[in-house]
């Protein structure tokens, strides 16, 4: 996947991410460094249960990138604000 591509399903998993997690964003640049980073927690998960991580950009890659993102949220809140929410 190019740069860009990794961008655009990281601002979109970060932004639902943090929809499901807190009901409110985190800021459009933490929404896409968060996103990015759970994509990639969502695809390491994936891969360790045997299922295919991040595809490319397609709906099945961004419910992986999702995934991830909320758990890459949950664990932001409980360092940075001490309560996950």
């Amino acid at each position: 996947m190019s740069i860009l591509a990794w961008i655009i399903l990281g601002l979109v998993a970060g932004f639902i991410g943090s929809k499901v997690v807190n009901k409110s964003g985190e800021g459009l640049l933490l929404d896409i460094v968060l996103g990015v980073v759970g994509a990639v927690v969502g695809g390491f998960l994936f891969n360790q249960f045997g299922a295919a991580g991040v595809t490319g950009l397609n709906v099945y890659s961004l419910v992986v990138a999702v995934i991830g993102a909320i758990v890459v949220l949950i664990l932001y809140h409980l360092v940075v604000r001490g309560t996950a929410r």
